[in-house]
């Protein structure tokens, strides 16, 4: 608190009937600071806090930000009196597969929970389930790590050297180093279904059928309610943001200046894929469609037998894989034709992704299974030939990794090590933006940095810097404190 001067603090909330917002906002004067925080009703929120001229300029600010909240519907409120809303889980129903053959799964991780989140890259493989836990194992099952979300995990995404987990506690966690942190806050009115990531632009698509699109700086761009709800997917590139609801697919221009094409769907979309020039979509009407990029045209159908909760590609589309309702696995060649469907010797697929002719696939027991995809493979698992899977255990020691939520929580230095980059936290017009130190960089450019950690005046040491397509850069490797 400023010397002698009081805090003055107006507490608003908006919580709508119909679900579409539940949210509060929070404005408080210390002499010549105004602090705001908002977010979800019952979480923390972010905070933000600008320093003015006068303690008159602050108050003037002040109810400015107030009055503009109440004109678009909020109200006085007691902090603690509305519950939290709950968040949505998406329900899904898993029955028996009515394959005639089992896959020829290798081995299979029971994570305890029902899991979307799937990513697979050249070291290793990670999974997330309801419960907020992210696993990572190495090609062959072993368990190397676990990061402790603090709440379910809708979606893993990478982006070039990054991995991302969408949470229900709508933020979006960076788990590329050691110490994962809250990279994006989505807004509270913002119920997430799935998300992506290009170049740092983080796309989410929501249960109202909006597609959100927030900066490098966590701040909102812009946003598109589609033809449809029930969003459960979104993928993006240079060209476009691909968006799939419950009425088709839609493309947008990636600066939301508008909508480039829009192809109803044999059914609503429940998960989407994308390659080069095609996106596929998976639906509740038992197929795959695979959609032109260029101009939405439908230029194959793949048919399964179940409403299709995830699909898949080998690198070009060469083979297209479906999980649909009954805990069946598909495999198409690339016009459409079925070459075999195998039961998952579990729960329905959630989630997929095929690398080097394995197929991974999360479940909804909560298993990670890696599937034999080759084609030796699959002619033996038709004739009735499966390798014995084997089932992973964890670790007795194994590591756990929780976010890091304050600044206090990131390790410190006391000088840089050799080949590090130095950066540093300041106020810029109200903000608190991070920029490089080091030479060799543009200094015009900001730092994508976790809002959590930042302190104005600190300095901090990353282990690499990366530039971004959109005039800025991204970090990679731990982050520390510089003392």
């Amino acid at each position: 608190m400023s010397a002698g001067s009081t805090v003055s603090t107006t507490y608003l909330e908006l919580s709508q009937e119909d679900g579409a917002a539940h949210k509060f906002y929070e404005v408080s004067v210390d002499g010549q600071l105004v602090t705001v925080r908002y977010g979800r009703i019952g979480a923390a929120g972010q905070t933000q806090t600008t320093t003015f001229a006068s303690a008159a300029k602050a108050r003037a600010a002040a109810a400015k930000k107030v009055g503009e909240k109440v004109r678009k519907g909020y109200e006085p409120a007691v902090p603690g009196q509305r519950a939290p809303r709950a968040v949505t889980r998406r329900q899904v129903a898993s029955a028996p597969s009515t394959a005639r053959a089992v896959a020829p799964v290798l081995w299979r991780f029971g994570t305890g929970s029902s899991a979307f989140g799937i990513h697979v890259d050249d070291d290793r493989c990670w999974v997330g389930n309801q419960a907020g836990d992210v696993f990572t194992l190495d090609h062959e099952g072993s368990v190397l790590a676990r990061f402790s979300l603090p709440d379910g995990v809708k979606c893993l995404v990478a982006d070039d050297f990054w991995i991302y987990a969408g949470c229900d506690d709508g933020r979006v966690y960076d788990l590329s180093s050691k110490l994962p942190f809250a990279a994006y806050d989505i807004a509270a009115d913002v119920d997430i279904f799935w998300l992506d990531i290009h170049e740092g632009v983080l796309d989410v698509s929501d249960r109202e059928g909006r597609l959100t699109v927030i900066d490098h700086e966590d701040e909102h761009q812009w946003s598109r309610r589609s033809q449809g709800d029930h969003a459960w997917m979104v993928r993006a590139d240079d060209r476009a943001v691909y968006h799939g609801h419950h009425r088709g697919v839609t493309a947008y221009a990636p600066d939301g200046s508008g909508e480039l094409w829009h192809t109803p769907t044999r059914g609503g979309v429940l998960f989407g894929w994308q390659e080069d020039d095609t996106v596929y979509a998976g639906t509740a009407h038992r197929v795959v469609q695979r959609l032109s990029k260029a101009t939405g045209a439908v230029e194959a159908t793949y048919a399964c037998d179940g409403s299709v909760y995830s699909c898949a590609t080998a690198p070009g589309g060469r083979f297209v894989f479906a999980g649909d309702s009954a805990s069946s696995v598909y495999c198409f060649d690339r016009d459409g034709t079925r070459l075999w469907k195998l039961g998952t010797g579990g729960g329905s697929a959630l989630s997929m992704q095929y690398r080097d002719e394995r197929l991974y696939l999360v479940t909804t027991d909560g298993s990670l299974v890696c599937v034999d995809a080759s084609e030796a493979a699959i002619s033996a698992a038709q004739q009735g030939s499966v390798p014995v899977v084997r089932d992973v255990k964890l670790a007795a020691a194994l590591p756990t990794y929780t976010p890091a939520t304050t600044a206090t929580a990131v390790a410190t230095v006391a000088q840089a090590p050799a080949g590090a980059v130095v950066v540093e936290c300041a106020q810029h017009n109200g903000r608190l933006r991070v920029h490089v130190v080091s030479g060799g960089y543009d200094e015009s450019w900001n730092v994508q940095f976790p809002r959590a950690i930042r302190v104005p005046g600190a300095r901090y040491v990353v282990d690499a810097l990366h530039p971004a397509a959109g005039g800025f850069y991204r970090v990679r490797g731990e982050i520390r404190r510089l003392l």
